[in-house]
């Protein structure tokens, strides 16, 4: 990539794209045909299972409103207690506090490029897939990772932040 074709893209798409050329990440990100705005729809569209996309759900933290992401396998339910213990007490977070602390609008929320600064946790249950599919800050938008390689572009902890079937 020179740069010239970011031009054309959505332009948290264009951050995403910059930050994983910047990290040395050796797969680009994709645009898809359709918004794959869930992990359901995603999956579909990249013909994986539901639990290799890499869905990126935010809490606002209560004691100093931090976003708070918690990147977990699409098959999986976020248990709040679970983060709560990790990172003190946290709430939903609505659209406009998603959009303004990442920069990106819920369907197409990254793991990666943020606006501002955000807690991070990684789900342990991404280690289940040789390769899981992120959203690129764009419904459309996504890229490829081993869960290694996601783990290490976000500098995230792992951790055991699903409720368990």
């Amino acid at each position: 990539m020179c740069g010239s074709e970011l031009h054309a893209l959505p332009e948290g798409v264009q951050r995403v794209s910059r930050f994983l050329q910047d990290a040395g990440h050796p797969h680009a990100r994709q645009m898809l045909d359709g918004a794959a705005r869930t992990a359901q729809e995603a999956a579909d569209q990249l013909s994986i299972l539901v639990g290799q996309v890499a869905k990126s759900i935010i809490f606002k933290r209560r004691i100093d409103s931090v976003a708070v992401l918690v990147v977990t396998s699409g098959d999986k339910r976020v248990d709040e207690k679970k983060v709560a213990a990790l990172v003190g007490p946290v709430g939903r977070a609505d659209a406009d506090f998603v959009k303004t602390s990442t920069g990106f609008s819920i369907g197409g929320v990254s793991p990666v490029a943020h606006a501002s600064k955000v807690v991070t946790l990684m789900d342990a249950e991404l280690k289940r897939f040789d390769t899981v599919w992120a959203a690129a800050g764009h419904p459309y938008g996504v890229f490829p990772a081993s869960p290694e390689q996601l783990q290490q572009l976000t500098d995230a902890p792992w951790s055991d932040v699903v409720v368990q079937a």
